[in-house]
């Protein structure tokens, strides 16, 4: 990818078909919030797999999991590794949490923001690759100064942080919100963080931080930072890349642009760092999922068998890209570079109607990709997650829904050097509905084992009884499971 290229160009719409009896599913339990005390409706479960062991988060705690699903640390609350270094502005747990696995470096990593009225981002990187025995190197930055104010000296609200994992530092975006204005976007921060230092537990040097403002926010937000899986680095000097999902204006239906960034750090010399934001890219016209024509930010139409009764959707999030934007290089005689993401848009033809996933490749050399899963099966699938093993096999897994179906988990694959109709596996059916609430979590996560380099590791959500009233007994579960042409 070179710095102004135009990416994700090409379209096809691709149908599920049924699953593979040569793909094996492998599952078990995850955290669920009848493990611990306080649980509440923001499961947000994401997690990424390691040379050893799984590491999941979920609500406001995490847990270490072996590979065969057996638990290998306890639940633990989410601000821990913070507490045990003597780092209040980071004690707490505010949300909007996410797990990743350091591939070059066999490192976890926890991205978090913390605080009311006075805010942090929080960093937590392993000092081990092994859940069991490792301690964590714990950073913080101050974000007032750096989020600014608004016309009536309210400091900017910093929500929906994500991070990515990088050769030369440790990306992180969030949305810049407006509490005086009911939380309306207003634009995008970007720091870049010193991963070199991190990973030794040293000093950091002052993260490297670009807000952007805009004139039309919620057309343009929610940015993923590219995150890089397998064990081959981005070549050298290759700047970080950022891509967002651009609503409907108000009053239109469709929109035709992603929205990329390119974020160049120099740690020796800051001011020769740059961030270029927002650079429109041209793709074929697509509805987000659950699409309100004049509030593109409401995404919640995503039906239970329980709906007719209760009248309470699902928010299928379709305003924005999931995580991650998964990245991977490929050497040999036909070098390249890939980067692919996912989303939910509208397939059906009328508004609210069925949801899809999209998702998007751009490779350096090559080609540009652009397809939906569906099905003609009615079903809503929505709060997807995508990753790419090392023979180009693309795995994007998804909640599925619908008025005949309890919220259940999926996933779909495909081969992104010889693409067909891709083929849906099923790998959990939920038993219940959530009844008390539209909030479906915000994300989930796909990630790939750095050992085979082959095999998928996903978790989600599910129900295993409909939750009423004032429950909360919502249930994860961990899936993975290996293609067969990935040796």
């Amino acid at each position: 990818m070179r710095y102004y290229r135009q990416v994700f160009l090409s379209a096809f719409i691709v149908v599920a078909a049924f699953a593979s009896a040569q793909v094996t599913v492998n599952t078990f339990e995850g955290i669920d919030a009848s493990g611990f005390k306080g649980a509440t409706l923001g499961v947000d479960p994401n997690g990424a797999i390691g040379t050893k062991q799984y590491m999941e988060w979920a609500d406001f705690v995490y847990q270490g999991f072996d590979k065969s699903g057996n638990p290998v640390t306890p639940i633990t609350v989410g601000d821990t590794p913070w507490h045990n270094n003597n780092m209040p502005d980071c004690y707490g747990n505010s949300g909007n949490v996410e797990i990743l696995f350091d591939h070059l470096a066999s490192r976890w990593i926890i991205g978090r923001r913390q605080g009311m009225g006075t805010y942090f981002y929080c960093i937590a990187v392993s000092s081990t690759d092994d859940l069991t025995t490792t301690g964590w190197y714990t950073y913080e930055l101050s974000l007032d100064a750096i989020l600014g104010q608004n016309s009536g000296n309210v400091t900017y609200f910093p929500d929906y942080p994500k991070i990515g994992t990088w050769s030369d530092g440790y990306y992180v975006t969030i949305d810049v919100e407006d509490p005086s204005n009911g939380f309306q976007q207003a634009g995008v921060l970007v720091c870049a963080f010193d991963r070199t230092t991190m990973l030794t537990g040293g000093t950091m040097r002052a993260p490297q931080c670009f807000r952007r403002l805009a004139q039309e926010p919620a057309l343009a937000h929610s940015l993923e930072p590219a995150d890089i899986d397998g064990t081959v680095a981005p070549p050298v000097g290759e700047p970080e890349y950022f891509v967002a999902l651009e609503n409907p204006a108000r009053g239109q239906t469709t929109a035709s642009f992603l929205n990329e960034g390119i974020f160049h750090v120099d740690w020796t010399k800051p001011t020769n760092s740059y961030f270029h934001w927002p650079l429109k890219i041209n793709v074929e016209p697509y509805t987000q999922g659950c699409y309100f024509v004049n509030n593109p930010e409401q995404t919640i139409c995503v039906p239970e068998p329980s709906t007719p009764l209760t009248g309470e959707p699902i928010d299928s999030v379709g305003d924005r890209l999931m995580q991650r934007l998964a990245y991977r290089r490929f050497t040999g005689t036909k070098p390249y570079q890939s980067w692919i993401v996912s989303g939910a848009v509208q397939v059906g033809s009328g508004p609210q109607s069925q949801t899809g996933v999209i998702w998007y490749e751009h490779r350096d050399i090559g080609g540009n990709h652009f397809g939906v899963v569906t099905y003609d099966d009615g079903n809503y699938r929505f709060m997807p997650s995508i990753a790419e093993d090392q023979t180009a096999n693309m795995a994007v897994g998804y909640s599925v829904s619908s008025l005949t179906m309890h919220p259940s988990i999926a996933a779909s694959y495909l081969n992104l050097l010889d693409i067909g109709p891709p083929t849906e596996l099923t790998l959990w059916s939920g038993t219940g509905d959530e009844e008390n609430s539209y909030h479906w979590g915000v994300y989930s996560s796909m990630t790939v084992d750095p050992i085979d380099d082959c095999t998928f590791w996903y978790v989600n959500e599910y129900f295993g009884n409909n939750q009423t009233g004032h429950e909360v007994s919502w249930q994860t579960r961990i899936e993975n499971f290996k293609l067969p042409s990935c040796q």
